[in-house]
C-alpha cells in the first residue's frame, strides 16, 4: 500500500525480463532516457559492456585498450597486443 492512500503500490515492469516487481528500480541516463529493472542481473544484461574476447559482462573496471574493452588482462592479451596485467607486481611467468 502507498503510505496514507489505501491504494496498492504499483509494480513496475522490468525492461529486460518483463517481470512485474514492487522493488524494481529505474536508471535515468544523461539524455533523459530511462530503463527499469527488477535486479542487478537484468540491469547488467542491458547496461554492462561485453568483453571483446570472451563475451562476459564487465561489472567492474575492466581493461580498456585501443582495440576495445576486456574483462581481464588475460582476455586483453589474447585479442590484442596490449602489455597489461591484472596485478602489480607482475607474477613471474605472467
Amino acid at each position: 500500500m502507498l503510505a496514507g492512500t489505501g491504494h496498492p503500490r504499483r509494480m513496475a515492469i522490468c525492461d529486460t525480463c518483463g517481470n512485474h516487481y514492487d522493488k524494481s528500480f529505474t536508471v535515468t541516463f544523461h539524455d533523459g532516457r530511462t530503463a527499469t529493472f527488477d535486479s542487478v542481473e537484468c540491469a547488467a544484461v542491458q547496461l554492462a559492456p561485453e568483453c571483446l574476447h570472451c563475451g562476459c559482462r564487465i561489472l567492474g573496471h575492466g581493461i580498456e585498450t585501443p582495440d576495445g574493452i576486456f574483462c581481464c588482462a588475460h582476455c586483453a592479451r589474447k585479442d590484442s597486443n596490449a602489455d597489461v596485467n591484472d596485478r602489480y607486481p607482475v607474477p613471474a611467468g605472467a
